[in-house]
């Protein structure tokens, strides 16, 4: 087994952090602050290539693999930022990309690489439907060459800086199937142009960081046939077949916070100094710091074989989701260790900690919670019986 570090990583990950030396803790902290979008980051990021780094080169953009994008993603979390804004413009246009016409796909996807159009939006949960996507009540029905949709979603984040929206929409009444996977139909949405009729309103929700969440209220949403992706009923595995490599970035970047916390901990409980010592020489200062940097390491090379699987177009569905699971747990542990390394400085806006404190509790919760990898993992990789 190789576990050497190709070249080209190396070099993606030193372009990444010299580029992030221009938004030091500053730019972050006061966009927190206001909860103003990142848009000199994003362009910045867009015009380097970055976010275009998944789309193959015969659409503009430069062909690599899952592994590089989520090194992308961690070294911008590890550089005290927040890459949420970049993952969703990587990965939510895999479904056009998979599924997609070849028309669709020379439509959108060069547009997408050079930065003209914007796809970071994600339409799928709902109120009343939450994790259990098969349920879900938006309705698209087919009038001619068109589709009328109407229904509510939530949780959608960026919708109000996004071009386009990825919807999920029920074409089929859920109690007509027996398959009930096959009721679901998956569309592109000019997003501007609805919210401008009228047919989209886009409501911001207020939460404890700054992740530009949205809930979308639809109203006779009118969508032309050719925005459906693939074919009708199958829009629940298109979506699902993207879900992988969402879980594998989202286990990147809890591992870019998670160093993030391990660094900044190290340092301070080597500089600081209580009753003539640096608190870095008491054990119960320094342990919980290296066992968080234990559990980063060997999560970490979970997320590394989940995105070679995925890259080479192997099964990769329980390494996705365990590696997501043991990232996020990781990045917890240091995120609590570099808390109390700090002590009440931690709670200090200054020193940054506790804006990625909330920024790295999501990912125990989101895009899907520990607790239902942990019955994934039971029920189908275990053979256990389904749990309540």
């Amino acid at each position: 087994m190789d576990f050497s570090v190709p070249e080209e990583h190396d070099a993606i990950r030193a372009a990444i952090r010299e580029l992030c030396v221009a938004y030091p803790d500053a730019y972050w902290r006061d966009l927190d602050r206001t909860h103003a979008y990142p848009t000199d980051f994003v362009q910045t990021l867009t015009e380097a290539g970055w976010l275009a780094v998944l789309i193959p080169t015969e659409y503009g953009g430069a062909g690599l693999g899952i592994a590089e994008a989520s090194i992308i993603l961690e070294e911008i979390n590890r550089g005290g930022g927040n890459a949420a804004t970049a993952h969703a413009q990587m990965y939510i246009m895999g479904t056009l990309l998979r599924h997609g016409s070849a028309d669709q796909k020379q439509r959108y996807l060069p547009r997408i690489a050079h930065g003209e159009l914007r796809l970071q939006a994600f339409g799928v949960t709902e109120p009343d439907a939450g994790s259990e996507t098969t349920r879900l009540k938006t309705t698209a029905v087919r009038h001619g060459d068109s589709y009328i949709v109407n229904g509510q979603k939530v949780w959608t984040s960026r919708a109000e800086h996004s071009d386009m929206l990825l919807l999920l929409a029920r074409t089929t009444p859920y109690d007509e199937l027996s398959d009930k996977t096959r009721a679901l139909s998956v569309f592109l949405v000019d997003l501007q142009r609805a919210v401008e009729q009228g047919q989209i309103e886009i409501r911001p929700i207020e939460t404890m960081l700054n992740h530009h969440t949205t809930e979308l209220f639809i109203q006779d949403l009118e969508v032309p046939a050719g925005n459906l992706i693939g074919q009708e009923g199958m829009g629940f595995r298109y979506i699902i077949d993207g879900w992988n490599a969402e879980r594998i970035l989202i286990a990147a970047e809890s591992i870019g916070d998670g160093r993030w916390f391990v660094e900044r901990a190290a340092r301070y409980a080597s500089e600081r100094v209580v009753f003539g010592r640096p608190i870095g020489a008491n054990q119960g200062v320094q342990f919980p710091i290296a066992q968080a940097h234990a559990r980063l390491e060997a999560a970490d090379l979970l997320r590394h074989k989940a995105a070679w699987l995925f890259d080479t177009g192997r099964k990769c569905g329980t390494e996705a989701n365990m590696a997501k699971l043991l990232a996020a747990q990781a990045a917890w542990d240091a995120t609590n260790a570099c808390l109390d390394t700090h002590g009440g400085y931690g709670f200090a806006v200054e020193f940054d900690v506790e804006r990625k404190f909330r920024e790295t509790r999501l990912y125990s919760v989101a895009p899907i919670n520990n607790n239902l990898v942990l019955a994934y993992v039971g029920q189908h990789v275990l053979g256990m019986p389904r749990s309540y």
